[in-house]
């Protein structure tokens, strides 16, 4: 596999977890109860520091040091699916969007543990036992509220209703895709779905939430390959801004 087709891969992980770190943070100080804000907080710290080890993978194959590509970059040089920039909207969407996320990353993360090259699969391991906390407390909360009342409900369904194209954007199929799988990196983006698939419909049929038809979801693709949303520049420029003030601020 050539070294282009890993940083690639690397680079999605990484941004990805590095932008939905920021947006979940915007939780900080006004989650809906003193227990979530503190979770959620959490989440987000973890994801900000997952993101690091990946960039410091990146560092090791010649990329820039992580402050640099963490901050100095403009949007459309960011690799992360569009779902993860979108604004946090209520509760009951941002609670959406972290159980999708999770459960596809736990997945991912699995799957790059059984990696050959050995830097990443050290990195997978690691992060999948993390991870594996964030789905459980996704699938406890989203069980409670579907189940709650009606509102709670029927937010959470016109939440689901609303991720699901930009949640098939995470499986965007890499450019390098069959280099990937043929070097046994991992089964690539539509095992991953699959899988996904599977494990949600689980948790969500608990929950009396229902899936649509797959077939009638049109996945938004192109934030892998700099096509974003209005949204991520201004974030962007927000999460970037101490270390425009002051470059020797650490993480």
């Amino acid at each position: 596999m050539t070294e282009e087709a890993l940083k690639d891969l690397l680079y999605k992980i990484a941004d990805d977890l590095l932008i939905l770190g920021h947006r979940n943070s915007e939780w900080t100080g006004v989650g809906p109860l003193l227990e979530e804000d503190i979770a959620f907080s959490s989440m987000a710290q973890d994801k900000v520091g997952q993101s690091l080890a990946f960039y410091n993978l990146l560092h090791e194959l010649g990329e820039q040091d992580p402050d640099t590509v963490a901050f100095t970059r403009n949007a459309d040089q960011f690799h992360n699916s569009q779902f993860v920039e979108l604004p946090i909207g209520e509760y009951d969407f941002s609670l959406i969007r972290h159980f999708l996320f999770d459960h596809a990353d736990y997945i991912r993360f699995s799957m790059l543990a059984e990696c050959p090259i050995e830097e990443v699969a050290q990195v997978a391991k690691k992060l999948k036992g993390e991870i594996k906390y964030h789905v459980m407390h996704a699938n406890t909360w989203i069980k409670q509220l579907a189940t709650a009342n009606e509102e709670a409900h029927d937010r959470l369904q016109n939440s689901l209703n609303e991720a699901l194209p930009y949640a098939l954007g995470m499986f965007e199929p890499s450019k390098f895709e069959n280099e990937i799988i043929e070097a046994g990196v991992y089964p690539g983006e539509k095992a991953i779905e699959e899988q996904w698939k599977e494990n949600i419909v689980i948790v969500f049929e608990q929950a009396g939430l229902k899936l649509p038809d797959w077939d009638t979801v049109k996945p938004v693709y192109g934030g892998r390959y700099g096509k974003h949303t209005e949204h991520l520049q201004p974030l962007v420029e927000e999460m970037s801004e101490v270390f425009r003030v002051d470059p020797t601020a650490d993480w």
